[in-house]
């Protein structure tokens, strides 16, 4: 098929004169006209030519334009369908649009409706092809393909994450804060075959009990002050999806046993209600918390932790994979970089080992508030140590060889001047006046710091 044109319209008509006329009216507004006097000759041109709207006449010499709707759509199934009917066929234009026609209107009584049904018709097939584009770029982003990283330890979890994906087993990710497990959830529900429905994610620590199963589970109008109306709860929405339970670890013991019939019976009471509701929603939970240990001390089920954990994917520190980091680090250079709009491409080799040295003990969330951070404060092309926080700097020393610590006044004082002197390209007058020294103090300090 041939690359989209952004007008494509398809005449299908077997009376020259009248599809010759269509076709001058249409192509004066500007849009590339085909034609076709049959339903065979029609067919082949959409193998061959991505066609917007196709304007078809209902009797046709080898078929008829009803029934060419269902071909025209599995060939292209988003185009637009316009009927052409004959003598105001009322049965004709009904059945049209019951077979997924976009309109229809009467051959030669209705010709001045003809262009702007085109246009509403394209507008339509634009919108379409803007949803069908933002579906594959959520697709691609949310992918297990899409997980950065190169180290053993991250590829096992991805493994992992793909055998389980096209099951419905539920699954349960441990790991630190900040090491990816709703990047690692969602991209589960993206490879699994409930990929079209909901993904739904809350965070249980993020709410009180009786705010949380509120949340949760819905209410009914009348339950509680306020409640002046039915409420769907994340569950109801998450209906043949995926509900992500993020630190399941902090959920009150009431609210697990709540949750532990939805695992096993597949129903839930709403908040006020006598009825159960029936779901049918993959669970995907996480913690950063040893749950078993939790267990012992009362304050997790153990029931619902073997329901949970049919399948447990380990996630990785930041710390167990430092060759990851340079992978990740420009990763986000490239995202803030866009989001600013500054024309920062590399990272300095300096600024590289001050990551890879820090402890990141939020992981790959900390990397990622770190170079938004040193984007935002670098005018450079090239992201340096300078951007960085104090403490990722190594220690410092003065000229008399005495190390300084990172949090001492001398090294914050030599950080602040070597920024004023990168803002003012190393203009030492300029720098002096906006630290509001002497000249000569500047200097001084700049032999004092050793500063170039």
């Amino acid at each position: 098929m041939s690359a989209s044109h952004l007008r494509n319209i398809l005449i299908i008509d077997d009376e020259e004169k009248l599809r010759k006329l269509f076709a001058r009216i249409i192509a004066s507004e500007g849009f590339e006209v085909h034609e076709a006097g049959d339903c065979k000759t029609a067919l082949k041109k959409l193998e061959q030519t991505t066609i917007d709207v196709v304007l078809c006449d209902v009797k046709l010499p080898d078929g008829n334009g009803l029934d060419l709707i269902s071909k025209i759509k599995t060939i292209q199934p988003l185009t637009e369908i316009i009927l052409l009917t004959a003598y105001g066929n009322i049965p004709d234009g009904v059945n049209a649009i019951k077979q997924g026609a976009f309109d229809y209107i009467t051959k030669g009584d209705d010709n001045e409706k003809i262009i702007p049904l085109l246009y509403r018709a394209f507008e339509k097939v634009q919108l379409q092809k803007r949803v069908k584009d933002l579906e594959k770029q959520v697709g691609q982003k949310f992918s297990i393909d899409s997980i950065l990283g190169k180290s053993k330890v991250i590829h096992q979890a991805i493994e992992l994450a793909k055998k389980v994906a096209q099951t419905d087993t539920t699954v349960l990710l441990t790991g630190e804060t900040g090491t990816g497990k709703e990047v690692f959830a969602q991209a589960i529900h993206q490879e699994s075959n409930r990929c079209k429905q909901n993904f739904v994610a809350i965070n249980c620590s993020a709410f009180s009990k009786d705010l949380l199963e509120n949340e949760m589970f819905g209410h009914k109008a009348g339950a509680f002050t306020g409640a002046i109306k039915d409420q769907k709860g994340l569950f109801e929405e998450a209906h043949n999806g995926t509900i992500f339970l993020d630190e399941i670890g902090e959920m009150d013991l009431s609210l697990q046993a709540k949750l532990l019939r939805v695992l096993e019976t597949g129903d839930f009471l709403k908040v006020g209600d006598n009825k159960p509701t029936k779901v049918n929603v993959r669970i995907i939970a996480a913690t950063n918390r040893n749950l078993q240990h939790e267990i012992e001390n009362g304050h997790f089920r153990q029931d619902l932790f073997y329901r949970i954990s049919v399948f447990q994917i380990p996630l990785p520190s930041l710390r167990e994979r430092i060759v990851d980091i340079e992978i990740l680090a420009n990763h986000f250079l490239q995202l803030f970089a866009a989001k600013t709009n500054k024309r920062i491409k590399n990272i300095s080799e300096d600024f590289l080992d001050a990551l890879k040295q820090h402890q990141w003990n939020g992981n790959i969330r900390e990397l990622k508030n770190v170079i938004e951070r040193s984007v935002i404060l670098s005018n450079a092309e090239e992201l340096d140590l300078d951007s960085l926080p104090l403490e990722f700097h190594k220690p410092l020393s003065n000229k008399n060889g005495k190390q300084l610590s990172a949090f001492d006044l001398a090294s914050a004082e030599k950080i602040h001047i070597q920024k004023v002197l990168n803002y003012t390209n190393g203009n030492k007058t300029e720098t002096a006046k906006l630290l509001n020294i002497a000249l000569t103090t500047l200097y001084r300090k700049l032999d004092d710091y050793k500063i170039g």
